[in-house]
């Protein structure tokens, strides 16, 4: 009896017939299905066609596990060329059924430019809900389990119905990590790590990302992850602060662009009194120089720590717990500006207006000399105030700048860490606050060669977006616990 069957994409029969005949050639295949959205297409010999209208559609999804009666089913993909590792099914087979999993995924080898690189992938956590979360393009299902999760999909989505079905089968079994090298795929998209995390707020994926929402949105429900819309209100109160605002700005070796951060500070107009501490993490290529040269503006505040072992949010920390730190805490970037004189007030009024204890602006995208760059405005509407602290464990950013209500970022404080921090903020702060948005552009990121996440090598990028899971894991798991207690 074969053992899997295969349903792999397929544009024409160049594009395909190598991998059709590497999977044929392991002679553990029974069927293979081309799936494709034109069905006039010829089949390749030994194939059948698939035709459906969009290719990871939830029609497409049930068809496939209708269609589906081996033992295991191999869902490919990529359009381009698979090359299978020696005896890499049936390692995956061994692995599927030592661990019962629902679904098992490998390392990888990307070739790319006819040169191989390593392409290894991560774990799944409980909180990997992030739709654009790395399996690789080679996904080998348990058939019982996968027809399982199929008929636990309730929504027609033309874009979410792999997503859907993996959330649906992750609450079943486990998706296992097999951390091993088992197959090539040839690799097209060559773009740096710095021009890729940007795709999920491109204003023409806006469709697809409505559906990731509301598929990731029922899910939370069916774990007891999900929370309403109700809010712990604020008095704005608390503590006896001598500033309304302060921005903070965390540095380290920044002399091309800390001058540039200062000046779209000091020149903020405001009806209310606002300072900048800078915590300048020990630079050493003249920036902490540069700092000096407005010491004589007495709202500038110049922090170098005595301690070696902060990272970004560390230094927010040294900030926040100053004694001179406002009542609200203002983001920048070293390397950022704000994009008017305007900003601070307008960020500090967000938090009267809509009772909040956070506050996320909307940015624009900008070269180094601050034209603006595709993709353009960043304004995160994904965070809505009925759904945003749900969709929030989706999606991998919260926008800029951000701005906090000092006590309860005193209470909380910040990972001192130098990526995530941020986000992790943004997630705990959610789960009992509102968090407010302003939607005007309020801020300009600059993107340049310099950037922490300009262009990571996939060790870097697999390590951020593994502590990131981390903290959807984290905040997950809190949030179930706090509805268990609420009796919701």
């Amino acid at each position: 009896m074969k053992k899997i069957d295969c349903f792999i994409p397929f544009a024409g029969k160049e594009q395909a017939e190598k991998t059709v005949q590497g999977l044929q050639a392991t002679g553990l295949i029974g069927n293979i299905r081309l799936v494709t959205t034109d069905p006039t297409l010829e089949p390749l010999p030994s194939c059948e066609i698939l035709s459906v209208d969009m290719p990871y559609s939830s029609t497409a999804m049930k068809t496939i596990a209708e269609k589906t009666d081996a033992e295991y089913t191999l869902l490919y993909t990529k359009e381009t060329t698979l090359e299978l590792g020696m005896f890499a099914l049936e390692r995956m087979m061994h692995i599927a059924e030592d661990s019962d999993a629902g679904m098992v995924y490998a390392d990888h080898y990307q070739i790319a430019d006819g040169k191989q690189t390593n392409a290894p992938v991560i774990d799944y956590q409980f909180g990997s809900l992030r739709d654009d979360f790395n399996f690789g393009s080679v996904l080998l299902f348990n058939t019982s389990k996968l027809k399982e999760a199929a008929c636990c999909m309730k929504c027609d989505y033309n874009f979410a119905g792999l997503y859907d079905l993996r959330l649906k089968l992750s609450q079943k079994a486990d998706l296992v990590h097999i951390n091993e090298y088992l197959y090539s795929e040839v690799e097209n998209d060559t773009r740096k790590s710095g021009e890729k995390i940007f795709d999920y707020v491109d204003p023409k994926n806006r469709n697809r990302q409505i559906e990731m929402e509301a598929a990731c949105t029922e899910h939370l429900k069916e774990i007891g992850g999900y929370l309403k819309p109700e809010f712990k209100q604020i008095e704005f109160s608390a503590g006896n602060f001598e500033y309304e605002a302060s921005v903070i700005i965390p540095v380290r070796n920044r002399i091309r662009t800390i001058r540039d951060a200062i000046r779209s500070v000091l020149d903020q107009k405001a009806d209310f009194k606002f300072n900048l501490i800078i915590i300048d993490n020990h630079s050493t290529d003249g920036t902490t120089e540069a700092i000096d040269e407005f010491k004589n503006d007495e709202r500038l505040i110049h922090i170098i720590p005595e301690r070696n072992d902060l990272g970004i949010g560390g230094c927010w920390n040294m900030g926040v717990h100053h004694p001179k730190c406002g009542k609200f805490a203002v983001q920048l970037d070293s390397d950022d500006v704000y994009a008017d004189e305007n900003t601070l007030a307008t960020m500090v009024r967000a938090f009267y207006e809509q009772n909040c204890a956070m506050v996320v602006g909307t940015y624009m995208m900008t070269d180094f000399n601050m034209n603006m760059i595709a993709p353009g405005i960043i304004d995160h509407k994904e965070w809505t105030p009925d759904n945003g602290r749900n969709n929030a464990l989706r999606i991998n950013g919260l926008g800029a700048p951000r701005a906090f209500y000092t006590p309860v970022l005193r209470e909380v404080k910040v990972p001192n860490t130098s990526y995530g921090e941020d986000y992790a903020l943004g997630l705990n702060f959610s789960r009992q606050y509102q968090i407010g948005r302003v939607y005007d552009v309020v801020y300009n990121c600059r993107r340049w060669d310099d950037n922490s996440d300009a262009s990571l090598d996939i060790v870097k990028m697999n390590g951020h977006n593994l502590y990131k899971d981390r903290i959807r894991t984290w905040e997950l798991q809190a949030r179930i616990a706090m509805n268990k207690k609420n009796g919701k």
